[in-house]
């Protein structure tokens, strides 16, 4: 699953890159990610593209960026369903960043066991 989002850097130390890996706080989900790749730099207020794939975000600095979960979560795009899609981004027993899901691309459910019961109502 790779979940495209807007993510607003509020409180973090140093600069973060590509293959960052911190907690995603979901609605009541704790799950780590990482941050697969920094598709591009936006501008806070007007959400114009200010730079396509930058090296790196810092304090201050808004951008969309690819998120790929450590282990199944549920989420949801925030035009959709809001609660399931706003994020805030933990790391150092602190909030990192906050952001919003902008899209999700989901993968097939494939090699799933069916069990006895659910073969049995079909």
């Amino acid at each position: 699953m790779v979940v495209t989002s807007q993510v607003i850097i509020m409180n973090h130390p140093g600069q973060i890159g590509n293959g960052y890996a911190p907690v995603l706080d979901c609605h009541t989900s704790h799950i780590a990610v990482k941050f697969a790749e920094l598709v591009t730099k936006i501008d806070r207020r007007s959400g114009k593209e200010l730079e396509k794939e930058p090296k790196f975000l810092k304090n201050g600095d808004a951008g969309m960026v690819k998120m790929v979960p450590t282990k199944p979560m549920v989420v949801e795009t925030f035009s959709q369903y809001p609660p399931l899609g706003r994020f805030a981004v933990r790391d150092m027993r602190q909030t990192v960043a906050v952001g919003v899901i902008k899209s999700v691309e989901k993968k097939d459910p494939t090699g799933a066991k069916v069990t006895k019961a659910a073969a049995k109502k079909k």
